[in-house]
């Protein structure tokens, strides 16, 4: 039997999740504030792995930096970046276009190509440039010791032994981080303010005076992060989906609890409006005790479907991934249904959601993808404040509490959701405080229930120069929904198009309605 277990980062099935920006200040480096200087370039073809670069004429090369810019005469690293030149009249260039997926630990190297028919007549005025952030893909890559094998979980189990099992994950994962390889001398400069920092050593390496930038999720602050530290360099910056820049990243996680329970009661009264397809109940409540139920059994005896064993706390990954969008609603009943089967005992042959649910889970790509926003999410954490508690048990009293008003989710966004408890390689500088008169377009669904809608106005606030967009859907990134199959929001895309087209930001901040129209 296969046996499949939350990755130990929890960093969920979301791909785009948070990474926190908490407030502190540190200034810049004279290196830094210097700006980095031109650097000859070597262009090449893109790695046979970039299908999409390679189809569209892209060209790649790698931008030396330094592994820590307070040493900037000290050991460099390369940083993977792709270019496809701007289409228009050369008269009517901009500059260059940059942009970050999320995650954290997402690479980028086609992100900002991937963008393009999205971005319409906008893009032609751009350089489209993508790039892998340092130590992730094709840039400097860190590695981590594979994971021993571990002895599967029985046929039965509990809450705590799940929750400890957990801890175990995420101690073995620092401790294999740690010790491999040079990983000692490259973790503490995993951090967002450096990546930042790469950034603008690509924008000074292809000789642009201003960086122009689109950023969803983690993406969204690591923009607002180059705002603050080179804020006259900073070109047309779009922000989508951002977080509270006064939150730890622990927080952000548990402040995700209430608007996912919010969303499961919206999508509970669609699946009781369809109870004659998926037999979940004919009320909300009833499809609620539903889920409930599914959970409660997973915690006594874990859900087996096709061979493979399926615990509660990665049930609860699979319902977070499918409640981000109101169009994975039908997705999530079927598999709620095709997991209530498997439960009570009937032979079930997954739906295509739960089975391509199954790939993702058991793919080598998801733990390196989750593993590399470890460095990030970690990293990130070292200043005095902190974001994750030391303690195990802190997370376990927390998960406990939650069970009361957030019965599904609250143990999910309390719990050790990655291993920064027992990481020891964290940034030797504090975070970037953010607050700046920067002109920003930022974006943000109100129903986004990953990277909640106050965090978004709580950056707003302190970026007195931005404008929001406020989409009102259920969605965790608003801008190109087209490219994922969703249904696009047409006042938000005509906003950053516009922006980034015109240089023009809306006079005020702009909600949008759910048929797409400025209201």
């Amino acid at each position: 039997m296969r046996v499949v277990r939350p990755v130990t980062t929890g960093l969920g099935l979301v791909c785009l999740l948070v990474g926190a920006v908490p407030a502190s200040a540190l200034p810049v480096p004279s290196s830094v504030s210097a700006g980095p200087s031109r650097q000859p370039l070597v262009w090449k073809s893109c790695s046979p792995q970039q299908e999409e670069l390679r189809a569209a004429g892209a060209r790649c090369t790698e931008v030396t930096v330094p592994l820590d810019y307070a040493d900037p005469g000290g050991p460099t690293i390369r940083i993977a970046v792709s270019r496809v030149a701007a289409t228009g009249a050369p008269g009517k260039r901009r500059g260059i276009l940059l942009s970050n997926p999320g995650g954290p630990g997402g690479t980028g190297l086609s992100h900002t190509l991937g963008l393009r028919s999205a971005l319409k007549d906008a893009a032609d005025r751009y350089d489209l440039i993508g790039f892998d952030p340092r130590f992730l893909g094709e840039s400097t890559p860190v590695v981590c010791a594979p994971a021993a094998s571990k002895p599967a979980p029985g046929p039965t189990t509990t809450p705590r032994a799940d929750f400890d099992r957990s801890v175990r994950d995420a101690r073995d994962t620092a401790r294999r981080c740690r010790d491999h390889g040079d990983n000692a001398r490259l973790l503490p400069h995993a951090t967002s303010r450096n990546v930042a920092r790469d950034m603008d050593a690509i924008r000074a390496a292809l000789g642009e005076s201003r960086l122009s930038y689109y950023g969803v999720s983690y993406g969204a602050d690591l923009g607002a992060v180059y705002t603050q530290m080179f804020p006259r360099r900073a070109g047309r910056i779009v922000l989508d989906s951002s977080t509270d820049p006064a939150a730890t990243q622990y927080e952000l996680f548990q402040r995700a609890g209430r608007p996912l329970e919010e969303a499961l009661d919206s999508w509970a009264g669609w699946a009781a409006r369809h109870d004659a397809a998926y037999r979940l109940g004919s009320t909300p409540a009833r499809v609620r005790a539903s889920v409930q139920e599914l959970l409660d059994g997973a915690e006594r005896r874990p859900v087996v479907v096709s061979g493979v064993r399926l615990d509660a706390p990665l049930l609860r990954l699979v319902l977070r991934q499918l409640i981000q969008h109101e169009e994975y609603d039908p997705a999530l009943a079927s598999t709620v249904r095709d997991l209530a089967g498997a439960a009570a005992g009937r032979p079930v042959e997954p739906g295509p959601e739960l089975a391509a649910m199954l790939e993702l889970l058991a793919s080598p790509e998801l733990a390196d993808s989750m593993l590399g926003g470890a460095l990030f999410m970690c990293g990130d954490s070292g200043w005095p404040a902190g974001g994750w508690p030391k303690n195990p048990e802190t997370y376990w009293r927390n998960m406990e509490r939650s069970r009361v008003d957030l019965p599904v989710f609250g143990p999910l966004v309390n719990g050790m959701t990655a291993p920064c408890a027992f990481w020891t390689h964290t940034s030797r500088e504090p975070a970037t405080a953010v607050g700046n008169g920067v002109p920003v377009l930022m974006l943000q669904a109100r129903l986004d229930n990953n990277v909640p809608y106050e965090g978004a106005l709580a950056l707003h606030r302190r970026l007195t120069g931005s404008r929001l967009v406020t989409s009102d859907i259920r969605a965790h990134g608003v801008f190109g929904r087209a490219l994922s199959g969703l249904t696009p929001d047409p006042c938000a895309d005509r906003a950053v198009v516009g922006y980034l087209r015109d240089g023009t930001l809306p006079a005020a901040d702009l909600a949008c309605g759910r048929a797409g129209e400025a209201r």
